[in-house]
């Protein structure tokens, strides 16, 4: 994010999103591989459409990972969502499951063997953000567009507004004075909702939830509120849209406030890069934030397939930065090894802790006590604030 005079948007969707619920599945068989064997390789894709899921991927684990228990997964993720309709309903949906044994081409890059660590599973850019804009060292936008959702999510699941169904996506567009939000420009709110209620009832079921997740005096002008648009939501999830796993990229981030590699998380163990440097790059920028080393912090990795070490570290603290950044990125590597298994050992990455960030963004949560979100610890702070005398 820049300074200045601007207006921002970021977008969030639900976990009852189709490309949502591809995720969910496909995360969820992560952690039943990792339940099973914290060295399992894993890397699912699903697609989602009337009354079928479709698994593909490739996998390296236990046998007793079967394609029926890889089943009754599917069908538990899709019915804790919430789904029970016609169109797509936990119990009804057919599922086909075309997951194989991992390439040994890629196998003998990635393991370790003889005096060869640990190589990256794929090649590819990584970029972690944290700036001072909420609590959570997250950017406001992407923030309060997931809060919004949750809420609602939230209320749909304990029974307080049972009109509501699973998919839902908002919008939020803050102004920005002198780089900092002040205030929302506009709110878009789509929920899928049941047929017995109209446009303008549903808006008032919206309502609170906006009103209450935004900072008083927040709220948009009435004029720019603006709830399922089209008028009418009651047709959602896969049986509205096809859904697909690794889709929703800048949800699962920063919003579009920070950059992205291009690598989607879901469905993929933490040997792959794309997923556990992605998380690397938030924990190291959150704690340079925290630190009080700079205002805002963008990190960037960069991984070669079969190779343990970072091609880069790259640290931009975009004219907030306190210290050098040449000096920051080699204190950084100095606390943490940034190989494919020095990641994995820090923050813990090998269990089942992966089904829970398939919705509302992977990054701004707090750290769970059974290691989930522990890239959102800040226990480096210590550290880094005596390597700079601050």
């Amino acid at each position: 994010m820049r300074n200045g005079n601007y207006l921002f948007t970021s977008e969030s969707v639900s976990e009852g999103h189709p490309d949502k619920v591809c995720d969910r599945i496909s995360d969820a068989i992560v952690d039943t591989y990792l339940t099973h064997d914290p060295h399992a390789r894993v890397a699912v894709e699903t697609l989602a459409t009337t009354n079928r899921v479709v698994l593909a991927g490739e996998v390296r684990g236990p046998e007793d990972v079967t394609k029926e228990v890889m089943e009754q997964v599917v069908r538990a993720a899709v019915k804790e969502i919430g789904y029970e309709q016609d169109g797509f309903h936990w119990s009804r949906m057919m599922v086909e499951n075309y997951v194989h044994a991992q390439s040994v081409d890629i196998a003998q890059g990635v393991d370790a063997a003889g005096n060869k660590d640990e190589g990256a599973g794929d090649q590819g850019i990584m970029f972690g953000y944290a700036c001072r804009e909420t609590e959570s060292l997250m950017p406001a936008p992407i923030h309060l567009s997931h809060s919004i959702l949750r809420s609602l999510a939230e209320a749909r699941h304990s029974g307080a507004e049972p009109g509501l169904g699973p998919d839902s996506k908002s919008q939020v567009t803050l102004e920005y004075v002198d780089g900092k939000p002040v205030r929302a420009t506009s709110i878009v709110v789509s929920t899928q909702h049941s047929g017995d209620l109209d446009q303008d009832e549903v808006r008032e079921i919206v309502r609170p939830h906006v009103v209450n997740v935004l900072p008083a005096g927040w709220m948009c002008p009435e004029e720019e509120f603006y709830v399922n648009p089209t008028g009418r939501f009651v047709i959602g999830g896969p049986d509205g849209d096809t859904g697909l796993t690794g889709r929703k990229i800048i949800v699962d981030t920063y919003g579009g406030a920070a950059p992205h590699g291009g690598g989607a998380f879901s469905g993929k163990d933490p040997t792959k890069v794309d997923r556990s440097a992605a998380y690397a790059a938030r924990y190291l920028a959150k704690n340079v934030v925290a630190a009080d080393l700079a205002d805002h912090c963008t990190i960037q990795l960069s991984y070669a397939i079969g190779v343990s070490k970072p091609l880069s570290v790259y640290v931009d603290t975009q004219g907030s930065g306190k210290v050098d950044e040449d000096k920051l990125s080699k204190a950084l590597q100095e606390m943490m090894d940034l190989s494919p298994r020095g990641i994995r050992e820090h923050l813990q990455l090998s269990r089942p802790i992966y089904a829970r960030t398939a919705a509302y963004g992977h990054f701004g949560r707090a750290a769970d006590p059974d290691g989930g979100f522990s890239w959102e610890r800040t226990d480096l702070v210590d550290g880094l604030r005596s390597a700079f005398g601050a």
